[in-house]
């Protein structure tokens, strides 16, 4: 408290936050009531090795973990991909979610960042799970469109990669997706700079993916193939479901 008796702001406690709410109290306080108290030991510990990683900003947010969990079981996922891995908190949270046989195709560049997390994956007991391939994504998604078996064979595609190849990624997942599947687009809010005036001083990879995610949310918001719904969680994720 100041002299004034007016509380003070207060930070994040989470290395590398992304949460949008404007106070940073409240976000604390969903964190410390909802979350933690029922997250996983193994992504507990997998969230605080990440958080000593010199890029921890690139991790998934504890809350949204959590959401990504629940959503995979409502929508009974089974066979699943995910794009842009980095130390692999996302990842875990989905294989904890899905069944003994479900599966996940994890794409990343760098399979050095992955290694971070792999031991505790392993020891939560989820690795057999994770098929991980390193490479770029959009050769090997394009030779998964050119299969017709592999057409509409995932239930749920999480995307939290390279924001400049959202729209070529989407162009080339909605064959893989199911009818009723779901694809997740995370960081479509991107710092809340997308409704910054243009003099506004932005960070300088913040200013130029800026325009990528405008691109994509324009894009997704017409798209008769899917229903959208864009939520303030974490920084901003987009929900596709494929209709037809």
């Amino acid at each position: 408290m100041a002299a004034t008796g007016e509380a003070q702001p207060t930070k994040h406690q989470e290395v590398g936050h992304k949460s949008l709410l404007q106070s940073d109290a409240l976000y604390q306080y969903i964190l410390e009531t909802s979350v933690y108290p029922r997250e996983p030991q193994a992504m507990k510990e997998l969230r605080e090795v990440t958080a000593k990683h010199p890029w921890n900003l690139m991790t998934t947010s504890a809350d949204e973990g959590q959401f990504l969990n629940m959503l995979l079981k409502l929508i009974n996922a089974k066979n699943t991909m995910e794009i842009g891995v980095y130390t692999g908190y996302s990842l875990l949270s989905t294989a904890l979610a899905l069944p003994e046989d479900g599966k996940i195709l994890a794409l990343d560049i760098n399979r050095e960042n992955y290694e971070i997390g792999l031991p505790i994956i392993e020891k939560a007991g989820v690795a057999h799970k994770i098929d991980f391939r390193e490479g770029p994504a959009l050769p090997l998604l394009d030779e998964m469109v050119n299969d017709v078996k592999l057409h509409g064979s995932f239930d749920f595609i999480f995307v939290d990669a390279d924001k400049d190849n959202y729209l070529n990624y989407h162009k080339r997942l909605i064959d893989l997706i199911k009818i009723g599947g779901v694809i997740g687009y995370d960081n479509t809010l991107w710092n809340g700079s997308l409704v910054a005036p243009p003099d506004a001083p932005l960070r300088k990879y913040v200013r130029y993916y800026r325009d990528f995610v405008l691109e994509l949310n324009k894009a997704l918001a017409v798209d008769p193939r899917v229903e959208i719904c864009q939520l303030p969680v974490g920084d901003g994720i987009t929900l596709c479901r494929r209709i037809s």
